[in-house]
């Protein structure tokens, strides 16, 4: 398990799979997290869910696949998303985050920079990771302020690649190194929350 100030990171568990089924089928929480992506990834039945992590449970390479993370507060010990790291690179020291706060009253109230904190000190202090990104897209403002926030720096965009409700966004890619993240997190350190 990994600690932050407001949150612990543990390991998927078979206790989580009703949890994140329910996040899967919240259409505006895909379309929020995944852009043009969510269409595919809503109205999947419970059964293709659980079938899909019961593989990762149980045939897992932490350096090949990464891994994923329930969220739960520390104060209530409440499931209140999920965050993943993945596509690990031994040799250029990179990885791939990616985090969805599933439970709407938490959002915009810290959690998601506790989730990135906590995440990234992992990567980068305990994996000894180089470099981490993702991506999102551009009509994802609150997403895309957060990972500002805690260092993350726009490194590309594709120009209307992400089609959402009706309308084109552009596919943003945003990269951190780890003395880009750890200097702004020893500026933000005093207003952590």
């Amino acid at each position: 398990m990994l600690t932050g100030e407001l949150v612990e990171l543990r390991p998927v568990s078979r206790n989580d799979l009703d949890k994140l089924y329910e996040w899967a089928n919240d259409e505006a929480l895909t379309s929020l997290g995944s852009g043009s992506q969510s269409a595919l990834q809503n109205n999947n039945p419970k059964e293709a869910i659980q079938a899909h992590y019961e593989q990762n449970l149980t045939s897992h390479n932490l350096w090949q696949d990464g891994n994923v993370f329930m969220v739960y507060t520390l104060a209530t010990k409440d499931p209140i998303g999920k965050c993943d790291y993945r596509n690990l690179n031994p040799v250029t020291r990179s990885a791939e985050v990616g985090l969805s706060i599933g439970e709407r009253e938490y959002w915009g109230k810290g959690y998601g920079k506790d989730i990135l904190y906590t995440l990234l000190d992992h990567l980068f202090l305990t994996l000894n990771m180089r470099r981490v990104q993702l991506d999102t897209w551009s009509g994802n403002t609150q997403a895309v302020r957060l990972y500002e926030k805690v260092g993350f720096q726009t490194e590309g965009r594709l120009r209307e690649n992400e089609y959402v409700q009706g309308q084109y966004y552009d596919t943003m890619l945003m990269g951190v190194l780890k003395e880009e993240y750890l200097l702004k997190r020893n500026e933000n350190k005093k207003n952590y929350t």
